[in-house]
């Protein structure tokens, strides 16, 4: 099985996506996330978190995030459809603007 990455992108922070939610809206989202983690099973390996506030580090310093990733998970399929498959009905993709990003994790040589 092959490892993919997962990053959730929306035009909000999952901080003020939470902050914003209400009990109950939070609560119908939770059930909408667990109904999409018993249909892809297996296939999940980290259902991964919501993100907070970001840093990027570089050679000329230490500055804030402007992407919008707000959150992130791991999966394993045969392969990049098998992945995307896991990902139909999606709940993220309910958000208006909301995308998911899929990366294989190659592995290293040697390693």
């Amino acid at each position: 099985m092959t490892k993919f990455v997962v990053l959730y992108n929306a035009p909000q922070s999952a901080q003020s996506q939470m902050a914003e939610s209400s009990p109950e809206a939070a609560q119908e989202g939770m059930k909408a996330w667990m109904e999409w983690a018993t249909r892809a099973g297996d296939g999940i390996v980290d259902m991964g978190n919501p993100l907070g506030a970001g840093k990027e580090v570089t050679t000329a310093g230490t500055t804030d995030t402007n992407t919008q990733v707000g959150g992130y998970g791991i999966l394993q399929a045969d392969d990049m459809d098998g992945a995307l498959a896991l990902l139909e009905g999606h709940p993220h993709l309910m958000m208006p603007g909301a995308s998911i990003q899929v990366y294989e994790a190659l592995d290293i040589p040697g390693m």
